[in-house]
């Protein structure tokens, strides 16, 4: 009997194991992505842990597996070129120079 609780205990802690291992897959395989989708899949990781819905940890998966294009980046140079052509710095203008004023004495 002793065997037998050994055995029951040692499985339920590498039964444990291997589920928390492959739950947490999305999230090792989306550290190679961007922060931000890093911490999408990580939500959805928790989500689908606490709630055992498999759905979110698919979506996970997924999203940790396609990598999404950076739209941002170039939309903010086209933005700051628009700027830049819109208001122009204007050109210093030169400062008049006054004549030292002489000082009566």
């Amino acid at each position: 009997m002793v065997h037998m609780i050994l055995f029951v205990a040692v499985m339920i802690f590498l039964l444990v194991t291997a589920f928390l291992h492959l739950h947490s897959l999305p999230e090792k395989l989306a550290h190679k992505v961007g922060a931000t989708q890093l911490q999408i899949v990580g939500i959805l990781g928790l989500i689908a842990l606490f709630t055992h819905n498999n759905l979110y940890w698919v979506a996970a998966l997924l999203l940790a597996v396609v990598q999404i294009p950076d739209y941002e980046t170039p939309l903010l140079r086209i933005a700051d070129a628009l700027d830049r052509q819109k208001s122009p710095e204007p050109a210093p203008q030169p400062q008049p120079q006054s004549e030292p004023k002489e000082e009566e004495a």
